[in-house]
């Protein structure tokens, strides 16, 4: 049986303002001053869909809800649709990835 691709990876862009939260920054320990902050996740929905679900409040992710300013489609789409299995482990794979680049990065 062949498994549907209908899952997918995305990226918030957070605001500057989630390095005040001592929480993300011990989560950080090796952010460059000057990356981007972001948040990586995975979603059975449309990547825009759950944005905006997380900005309404709607089975958000705190960081998201308070800090995400946009998707940052061009760290993602080329990796989409996936199956359950290839996109919960692109996600933590990209967030290693981004993290190693001096990104500061939350996961769920």
């Amino acid at each position: 049986m062949t498994r549907r691709k209908h899952y997918h990876v995305y990226v918030v862009e957070l605001s500057k303002d989630v390095l005040l939260n001592a929480r993300f920054m011990r989560s950080n320990p090796n952010y460059l001053h000057g990356k981007p902050c972001v948040y990586v996740g995975m979603t059975g929905l449309d990547p825009d869909v759950r944005f905006d679900k997380h900005k309404a409040g709607i089975q958000a992710n705190r960081f998201v809800q308070e800090f995400g300013l946009r998707l940052v489609p061009e760290l993602y789409t080329l990796h989409n649709p996936l199956t359950y299995d290839e996109a919960k482990s692109l996600e933590v794979e990209l967030g290693i990835d981004l993290r190693e680049g001096g990104y500061g990065v939350w996961q769920a």
